[in-house]
Formats: structure tokens, C-alpha cells, sequence
């Protein structure tokens, strides 16, 4: 049948019941049962499974256990017939002591159902311990003349089992000078003692030796035995003798301590303590001495207790009495002279005097720095001192007088080389081992001025934009010198010299103290190429010394000047110019050109032109050269096209950021056999045309004949001296040759004109490579329409010339050549 415990409340207190009664009736009995001490293993103690009345066939499956809250593994139960055995050894004194009653309690467990049972075996004495005394020996000490029926108490012997075991009884073997007394007080405790019956002498026995016998009351017996030893002692009738009165002894000083120094030796005849002897120092001995040495009171041995040092005593005298213990006492005195050996334990001491520091770089040879003195506190050999000094050079130590030196300069000092010496000096004596000391000498080599200031470099090229503000910081000057304090305390200054006409301290200055250099005003790249000055450097020793620097101070192109327009008013002050032109003329016809001219350089110069949107004309009738400047038409003109045409010409450079400026071109269209007025441009009082003609040609042929001579002779004379200087990689100087590169379509650069080169050394910089573009500032013109009838453009002619020298006087000859084209 399957049931649940949750179903049925009433069978959850049925089983409680069960087992509360179970428990109950297990605790209700107990089952008592005994066993000697000492029992084999498996000794039979009871049948305890019958005892309790269970089969034997239940014990294995209703878990039958017993536990024990003592020795759990000294009895066990054979579950196959219910027996209670011995398992293991039983010592009663080990388990109980002596307690009267000794007992083993058992718990014996059941389940299904659970029951408990108690069980108790009483562990029974047996006579397995014999009496104990004390010690085994016991020594008595007993002087002669001790008085008869003197008792003398013994400790009595001990039984570890109980009752009748544990009686004792004692006997002693036959003795004519003691007898044993046993005597029991109230708590049964028994009193042994020896009772002396006879008067002892130690001339005829100084020791008796007894024997005492202790029997318990056990079956079998057993006993125990102590032996007595009883020594006689003597009356102190002689006095202790020295085997020496006088010891000498030599001693190493600094021995450790507890170094045997002498043992002296007294003899008593007397016997025991008579004959004991103490040993001590005489009570006038110095403080020192009891310091220095130790006495042993029983074995005279002396020992060193302290530091042993020869350079303080060099010998030591110590009175030793000898001291019997009898009454009274007797006394014998002799005396240990201990003389004390020196061995090498100083060092030596060595002392610097009189240092004379620092020492100047230029001292003379043999000047004295420093005296010594050197000392050692030991003697003989020990004593002996000898003084060297590390390294040698530039020093060395001469011997004044003994155990005196003087270190004195051995060869020249340089500062900058070596500013301080570290010097050892070492005191070594003749001991064996040998000891040193040293001493650390720091000798300071002081500074003269014998170096100038030194710069990194000869020469500092700077690179410095134009318009800078005033007073800007462009570079800084360092010199270096190698001296100290003053002598290396560097000023700066410039070296003044004529810059054109102009000082050049009004163009730069230099702090004196940190080197740096100052523009004092903004620089002009158009009025100021290339400025090199020296700055001096010079110390603040006696006398100073110095050197020069030289910078080259380059000043760099910044677009700060926007085109100028030629040939519009006097001196380009009027941006707006007329122009007449013939209806009949074609496509691309060249009406007019506007001209502009940069002061700046490189692409800060290349020009640009652009017509603006403002223009009447529109972009259809007419168009500006990108580069050239040149008007002309964009197709051929009619009647529809309105007489008068502004034209609005935006002329821009190439900087950042661009300048530019702005021409007004006024173009009148006439017919093609209307007489043409004169331009604005013709000047007052001018000749005929066919006069003008002849002239022109004239000077034209004259002009191109020189400037063709010359030419030829100066590109023999350049390619004459390129073939016959060789030129080395790597060669730089302040001359090298700048090549400036600009756009075959770009503007001549005004600057080259009116600019000033300046350097530092006298007269022109040396050549220089030029390119030259087609739009160069054209020289006043006669007439304007002669212009577009020239046969012979030499713009074309110019233009393709790319390199050539460019020498002050060939850049003339150009320059006027280019000047007669307009003539």
C-alpha cells in the first residue's frame, strides 16, 4: 500500500509517538558489566546483544552501532553473534588515574525502530605497577661531627595502582651507622627518614652507601629500589697553596674576547668543602684590570672581558687569592704579570694643512698647494710611514721633514681642460698586513683669460621679410667661451661701418648681453637686396679678447606695391586715355596696349590684364592680351557699333594677397577716310612724318649694329671664362651668383631700375643670371600710330633671348636698344 505522509496528518503523529516511547524505554535500562586492565584483544565481556534482548539476525539490518564518549575503539561488538569484546589496549592509570572507580560508558543504537541502550564496564586494577622513588640516587652530605639520633628525611616512593596494590612497606639493608625510620600521619601518608645511631669520622669512612627497598601489596609483588650515597664531610684544617707565587704571561693586544690568558692553580688537602677553593681578584685590584680580565671562581681560569690595546697599557699586574670554603676560611695569594705584545691595528692618521686653493691655470712649476702631516700610533715597524699621492701628473708629494710632505705643481694646468683635480692621498705603514688611510684632496684650478669668444660659425646668412615692424628680433648671435666667470662673460656689439650713406646702427642694432639682433626700422626689398655687417664678441677679462661673426642679411620680397600704369597723364597720375579708331580695320587688329610696371619682384611683378565687366563695349567688340596688355578687336566693326567705346583694363599682380589697378581706355571709331585726329598721347612741336621716319631708321640701324657688336663680344668673353674656371661641387661664398626666373609672358619688374644693392664689401655685386620678359616699359613714343607701323618688332627679338649676363653695362646697352625701338 502507497501512501503520502502530507495526506494523512495522523500518521505523522502516530510515528512521533512511536518514537518518543522507543526513546524512552531506551534510557529506562542500562546493562553493567567488568573487565581487568591490561586484557588481550578480544577478551569477552558480555553478551550484549542478548543482554538487550534482541536477535541476533536484526542487529545488521536494524543498524545496530555502540559509540562511546571516551575511548570509542577500546571495545567492540561482533555483529554475528552479539559479544562485547576487548579491541584494544585498557590502561586504568592511563584512563581513570588514580580514581577509586574506573568505567567505560557505552551507547548502543538501534534504528527501525530507534532504541538506545547504555551500557557500562567497570575496568578493574590489576598489580601492574611497581613502587617509584623519587630519583634513583639520593647523595647525602654529612659532616663529623653531626650529633647522634640526627634525622635526615627522605622523599618516599609512589605506586600508580590502587588499594592493596598500592601498599607500601620499605626496609633498609643492614647498616651499624643509620637506621629507617617510617612513620604515618593522619591522611595516611608515610614520613621515611635515616636516623643516625652511630658518630661518624671521615679518617675511617667519608662515604657509606645504603640501600632502601620499597614492596607494594599486590599478587605478585613488586618493589623499588633507591640507592644513598652519604659523604662524610671534613673540618677545614689547612689553607689552599699556589702551584706559583709569580706567572708571567705575553698577550697579543686586541685578542677577542674570552681568550685564554693563564690559568693558576691552588691545591687543599683537606677534603670536601674544606677543600673546595674559590678563586677571586685581591680586593685593592684597579677598576681597570676588573674590566679588562675575567676571573673563573672554581677553575682559575683568566680571560680577556674587554678590549686589550698596547698604545694605552703596556702591561698588565694582577693579584689572584685563592680561597677554601671551610670555617673558617683560609687564603693564598699570587701575582700574573701580563705584558702586551702591539701588533698593526692603527692606521695611519693623516692630516692636510695650509691648502693654498684655488690654483691658477698659469701657477709655476714646483708652487705648493698643501702640506701634510701623517702619524701612526703603533711602533716599531708598525709605526713607520710612507705617502704617495694619486694620480701623478700634475702633482707630486716631496718630503719636507719626517712624516712631513708638500704637494706641489708638477706640470702646467689648463682649466678648460681639467677645472678640478681629485687627488688621493695615501698614508701607508710597514706593518705585515700593511694599513692605509687616505684623504681626498679637491684641488679647484682657478681661471685666467686665455681664451677669446668663439662663434659656431664664421658666417650667418638671415633671411628677413621686408616691412617688418621696428625693433622686430631677426637673429641671435652666440659665442662661446671657454674661460669662467668673468672671463667667459660674453658682450656683443656692432661693428659700425657706412651702409650707402646711412650708418649702419640706424639700420640695426644687437643686444649686448643675449646676442640678439634688432631691426630698428622696417626693411625696403625694392631699396635694400642683400645687408652684411660683423657683430664682436668680447669678454669681460684683463685684457678682453674677441673675435667677429659676419651676417648676411637677406631681405625678402613682399608685394607691397600695387601696378603703376605708364603713359596715362603726367607721370601716370590720370588712369584714363583716348584712342581713335578706323571702322574698316579686321578681326584681331591691335588698337592700343596698356602698359603697367610692379616695383615688387618675381611673382609679386607678373602682371596681369582682364577687362571688367563695366566696359560699354561688352566682351564681344574688343579683348585684353592675358599678359601682354594689348586691345584688340574680337571681330570687324560696323555702323551699328556705337561711336565711343570705354573700355574698363584691371591690371593684377601675382601676390598674396594681389594688388591691382584699374585703366579707363576711351576708343573713338572714325571712318576709314576721315583724317585722324591727333592723340593725346602726340606730343607738342612734332616733326613730319617722313622726317621722322628717316630718323628713326636711322638711329635704328646704329642701334642694332652696337648692341649686336656688343653682344657677340661679351657672350666670347663669358663663354671664354666659363671654359677656362673649372667649377667645384660643394663651393659656396658670399658671392655666389643668384639665377631670378620669370614668365616668358610676364611684366619687367620697375625695381630693377630704381633699386639699390648694397653689400659689404666695395663696389657692385658680382654677375648675376637675368631673365627678361617681353613686356619692358617702353620709352616715350612720338607717335602712337608710328608704333603699329613698326616693320621690325624686336619685343619678339628680346623675348627670346632666355640667359645672359646681367653686368651694369650690358643691362644698359639693353636697356637703351629697347628704347630706340620707340623712337
Amino acid at each position: 500500500m502507497v501512501f503520502s505522509w502530507r495526506e494523512d496528518p495522523g500518521v505523522e503523529r502516530l510515528l512521533f509517538l512511536l518514537l518518543l516511547l522507543a526513546a524512552w524505554e531506551a534510557g529506562s535500562g542500562q546493562l553493567h558489566y567488568s573487565v581487568p586492565e591490561e586484557a588481550k584483544h578480544g577478551t569477552f565481556v558480555g553478551r550484549i546483544a542478548q543482554d538487550l534482548g534482541l536477535e541476533l539476525a536484526e542487529l545488521v539490518p536494524r543498524l545496530f552501532r555502540v559509540a562511546s564518549k571516551e575511548r570509542g575503539d577500546l571495545l567492540e561488538v561482533n555483529l554475528q553473534n552479539g559479544i562485547l569484546f576487548v579491541n584494544s589496549r585498557i590502561d586504568r592509570e592511563e584512563l581513570c588515574g588514580r580514581s577509586a572507580e574506573c568505567s567505560i560508558h557505552l551507547e548502543v543504537i538501534v534504528d527501525r525502530p530507534l532504541r538506545v541502550f547504555h551500557v557500562e564496564v567497570e575496568v578493574k586494577d590489576i598489580n601492574d605497577n611497581p613502587p617509584v622513588f623519587p630519583v634513583t640516587q639520593k647523595n647525602l652530605f654529612i659532616p663529623e661531627t653531626r650529633a647522634l639520633d640526627s634525622r635526615f628525611a627522605l622523599e618516599g616512593a609512589s605506586d600508580a595502582d590502587i588499594g592493596t596494590n598500592s601498599l607500601l612497606t620499605y626496609s633498609l639493608d643492614s647498616s651499624e651507622y643509620f637506621t629507617l625510620e617510617v612513620k604515618r600521619n593522619d591522611e595516611d601518608v608515610k614520613s621515611l627518614g635515616l636516623v643516625l645511631k652511630k658518630l661518624l669520622n671521615r679518617e675511617d669512612s667519608s662515604e657509606h652507601h645504603l640501600l632502601i627497598t620499597a614492596v607494594d601489596g599486590g599478587k605478585p609483588e613488586l618493589t623499588g629500589t633507591m640507592q644513598v650515597k652519604i659523604t662524610v664531610l671534613d673540618v677545614n684544617d689547612n689553607a689552599p697553596t699556589f702551584e706559583r707565587t709569580l706567572y708571567k704571561v705575553k698577550l697579543f693586544e686586541n685578542v677577542p674576547n674570552g681568550t685564554l690568558v693563564v690559568v693558576v692553580n691552588a691545591s687543599d688537602p683537606d677534603e670536601g668543602v674544606n677543600k673546595d677553593i674559590i678563586y677571586s681578584f685581591n680586593t685593592d685590584t684597579s677598576a681597570e684590570i676588573m674590566s679588562k680580565f675575567h676571573l673563573d671562581a672554581v677553575n682559575g681560569y683568566i680571560t680577556v672581558n674587554d678590549n686589550i690595546d698596547f698604545e694605552k697599557t703596556k702591561s698588565y699586574e694582577i693579584q689572584v687569592e685563592a680561597t677554601d670554603k671551610g670555617i673558617p676560611p683560609m687564603t693564598d695569594h699570587c701575582t700574573v704579570l701580563v705584558e702586551i705584545l702591539d701588533i698593526n691595528d692603527n692606521v695611519p692618521e693623516l692630516v692636510i694643512k695650509s691648502l693654498s686653493l684655488p690654483v691658477l691655470e698659469n701657477s709655476a712649476l714646483g708652487t705648493v698647494i698643501a702640506l701634510i702631516s701623517v702619524s701612526d700610533r703603533d711602533s716599531s715597524v708598525n709605526g713607520q710611514v710612507t705617502c704617495s699621492v694619486t694620480p701623478h701628473a700634475p702633482f707630486k708629494l716631496i718630503s719636507t721633514f719626517k712624516n712631513y710632505y708638500s704637494l706641489v705643481l708638477d706640470s702646467a694646468l689648463d682649466r678648460e681642460r681639467t677645472s678640478e683635480y681629485e687627488l688621493v692621498v695615501t698614508a701607508r705603514d710597514g706593518g705585515s698586513p700593511s694599513l692605509w688611510a687616505t684623504a681626498t684632496v679637491s684641488v679647484e684650478v682657478a681661471d685666467v683669460n686665455d681664451n677669446a669668444p668663439v662663434f659656431a660659425q664664421p658666417e650667418y646668412t638671415v633671411f628677413v621679410k621686408e616691412n617688418n615692424p621696428p625693433g622686430s628680433h631677426i637673429f641671435t648671435v652666440c659665442a662661446r667661451d671657454a674661460d669662467a666667470q668673468e672671463n667667459a662673460l660674453v658682450s656683443y656689439s656692432l661693428v659700425e661701418r657706412r651702409v650707402g650713406e646711412r650708418a649702419l646702427s640706424s639700420y640695426v642694432s644687437v643686444h649686448a648681453e643675449s646676442g640678439k639682433v634688432f631691426a630698428l626700422q622696417p626693411l625696403d626689398h625694392e631699396e635694400l637686396e642683400l645687408l652684411q655687417f660683423q657683430v664682436s664678441a668680447r669678454d669681460s677679462g684683463v685684457p678682453a679678447l674677441g673675435s667677429n661673426v659676419t651676417l648676411q642679411v637677406f631681405v625678402l620680397d613682399e608685394n607691397d606695391n600695387a601696378p603703376a600704369l605708364l603713359g596715362f597723364g603726367a607721370g601716370g597720375a590720370s588712369n584714363t586715355v583716348s584712342e581713335l579708331v578706323s571702322r574698316s580695320v579686321g578681326t584681331g587688329h591691335v588698337v592700343t596696349k596698356v602698359r603697367a610696371v610692379d616695383a615688387d619682384s618675381g611673382y609679386n611683378a607678373w602682371l596681369s590684364y582682364e577687362l571688367l565687366p563695366g566696359s560699354s563695349s561688352g566682351r564681344s567688340l574688343f579683348r585684353v592680351g592675358l599678359y601682354t596688355g594689348e586691345i584688340s578687336t574680337t571681330r570687324t566693326l560696323n555702323e551699328e557699333d556705337a561711336p565711343r567705346q570705354r573700355l574698363l583694363v584691371l591690371v593684377k599682380d601675382h601676390g598674396e594677397p594681389p594688388l591691382t589697378a584699374t585703366a579707363t581706355v576711351l576708343l573713338s571709331l572714325v571712318e576709314s577716310g576721315q583724317p585722324p585726329k591727333i592723340s593725346s598721347r602726340a606730343l607738342v612741336g612734332a616733326v613730319s612724318p617722313e622726317e621722322t621716319l628717316v630718323n628713326v631708321n636711322v638711329y635704328l640701324i646704329i642701334a642694332i649694329c652696337a648692341v649686336s657688336s656688343l653682344l657677340v663680344l661679351t657672350l666670347l668673353l663669358y663663354t671664354a671664362l666659363r671654359c677656362s674656371v673649372v667649377p667645384s661641387k660643394g663651393a659656396c661664398g658670399p658671392g655666389k651668383p643668384t639665377l631670378v626666373c620669370s614668365s616668358a609672358v610676364g611684366s619687367w619688374s620697375y625695381s630693377q631700375q630704381q633699386q639699390q644693392r648694397i653689400s659689404s664689401g666695395e663696389g657692385l655685386p658680382k654677375t648675376d643670371l637675368m631673365a627678361f620678359s617681353p613686356s619692358l616699359p617702353p620709352c616715350p613714343s612720338l607717335n602712337q600710330d608710328r608704333e603699329d607701323q613698326q616693320g621690325v618688332d624686336l619685343s619678339t627679338t628680346v623675348s627670346n633671348i632666355s640667359l645672359f649676363p646681367s653686368s651694369s653695362f650690358l643691362h644698359f646697352v639693353l636697356q637703351y636698344f629697347w628704347c630706340f625701338r620707340y623712337l
